[in-house]
């Protein structure tokens, strides 16, 4: 199927609506389709053709959305690397993906040796580019590239097709609006950063686009700006409504998708006390963003909800057959918003994609309701004397402690029972490790699932994609004396 740039679209429809806004200053419709005409002719004057690549090194920044645009109408791939990458490990990526230009924003030029200016990029360009020629929505529209947490990072390839079919299943959760202005708090080089650039668009919605997460900012927005729909972590949220000292919200602002891990029943109670309706979400980046989201007239904080309308979930043995309702297993996603496929990596795409189905490597379960309730990474499961063992579960529970910020569980090895949980605790501050840890986590855990032992640290160990590098916290806890207590 053949489809046009919304921006233009936009234009052609609303010129005068508001589409982006950064630091104060706005674009319309009308406006930001100008601009990307003008990047559009740049990249053409450079022979940018379909199917090539370009690079993009930056954090949230207004020409980011434009090049994202302009990369549409002439065809070619837009593959955004992590801007907190060093440039040790941004070389192998370039490597995979050949890219026909490489762009950086001026102050990460030095990570990117040879690398132009994306601010300076359409600074010369000649006029506008008359070129709208339509879309191939199943062509190659963005690489990006996984966290690597599990290995080397795979670049998972999305479609305009996946795009769209994440918007209008994200759309049809949670009612139609007729123009959201999306707060734009994720990086634009993470799937949940590009699906709010992209379903604002198709929404003729604005997207309020932060350079970097702040939670006075992100109240301004609310307050003065019109928000309507955020996505936060847990820890994001309780610094929002810290921020605003827990005073209510404004009738404008709608929902907020709350993805990341367990949410606190303190930290949900606090936001519904505000007018704040937090939705817990599952997603990832080989389904273009959310999986599942809890329903908004059904939400109780209990679980990451059903699948969204139009794509289905199932748990599997680890003989590949499915399981019946309550039974722990792998979690598979199908539906329009898959990835085509990794770039250049067949073996790891045969692997991952499976009769339609993707693998997620995810360990999960489903009620008799369809909601999903997340257990773990498939690589993080913990086998202790043959039992299983979630660290999300155990990590669910030590977040409702009033001295715990956070938490990450892992499994090290013993001798007797094979392998036991070790929990890394951040601590709020004014708190001191409580004594009583492991008889609050025998209130709620079977007793082999408590931890053998708490450790306190300043903050977890994450990667740039500030997912918590369990891996590192393995290798601490097994340097480490072992002890029994709480076993």
């Amino acid at each position: 199927m053949r489809v046009t740039c919304p921006i233009h679209e936009g234009a052609r429809r609303h010129p005068d609506a508001e589409a982006l806004r950064f630091e104060g200053r706005a674009w319309t419709y009308g406006a930001l389709d100008a601009e990307v005409a003008r990047w559009t002719a740049a990249l053409e004057s450079r022979g940018l053709g379909q199917g090539d690549r370009v690079a993009l090194l930056s954090t949230s920044h207004p020409a980011v959305a434009f090049l994202f645009w302009a990369l549409g109408r002439v065809g070619a791939v837009f593959a955004p690397l992590n801007a907190r990458l060093t440039g040790a490990e941004l070389r192998p990526l370039l490597d995979a993906i050949t890219p026909r230009l490489t762009l950086a924003l001026e102050p990460l030029r030095d990570r990117l040796p040879g690398a132009q200016s994306l601010e300076s990029l359409a600074e010369h360009a000649s006029g506008a580019s008359k070129s709208l020629q339509a879309w191939e929505e199943d062509l190659p529209r963005v690489i990006l590239f996984t966290s690597g947490t599990t290995g080397r990072p795979k670049g998972a390839v999305l479609t305009e097709a996946a795009f769209r079919a994440s918007c209008r299943a994200s759309s049809a959760n949670l009612g139609a609006h007729p123009a959201p202005r999306w707060l734009g708090t994720l990086p634009l080089f993470h799937v949940g950063g590009l699906a709010m650039l992209t379903r604002t668009a198709y929404e003729g919605g604005c997207l309020l686009l932060h350079e970097r997460f702040d939670a006075e900012a992100v109240n301004r927005a609310i307050d003065t700006e019109g928000a309507s729909h955020a996505s936060f972590v847990a820890t994001t949220l309780e610094r929002v409504l810290d921020a605003r000292a827990d005073r209510s919200l404004p009738d404008t602002f709608r929902c907020a998708l709350i993805g990341g891990g367990p949410v606190p029943t303190a930290l949900l109670t606090r936001a519904r006390a505000a007018g704040l309706r937090a939705l817990q979400t599952y997603g990832l980046t080989e389904a273009c963003s959310q999986v599942t989201t809890e329903r908004p007239d059904e939400a109780d904080g209990r679980t990451a909800g059903p699948p969204l309308p139009g794509l289905e979930v199932r748990i599997v043995g680890t003989d590949g057959v499915p399981l019946d309702v309550g039974q722990e297993g792998d979690v598979e996603v199908r539906g329009p918003t898959l990835m085509a496929g990794y770039w250049n990596q067949p073996a790891a795409t045969h692997e991952a994609l499976h009769d339609g189905w993707l693998r997620t490597r995810d360990v999960g379960v489903l009620d008799a309701r369809g909601r999903l309730t997340l257990l773990s990474r498939r690589t993080d499961l913990i086998v202790r004397g043959g039992e299983n063992l979630y660290p999300a579960e155990i990590e669910a529970v030590l977040a409702n402690h009033p001295a715990i910020a956070e938490s990450a569980v892992v499994g090290v090895p013993e001798p007797h029972w094979g392998e036991v949980p070790v929990a890394f605790v951040v601590l709020r501050p004014g708190h001191a490790l409580p004594g009583d840890l492991d008889v609050w986590c025998r209130q709620s855990l079977a007793r082999f699932k408590v931890p053998s032992r708490f450790v306190v640290l300043e903050t977890l160990p994450r990667n740039a994609m500030s997912k918590v590098e369990r891996t590192v916290l393995r290798r601490q806890a097994m340097s480490q004396r072992m002890y029994q207590a709480g076993s």
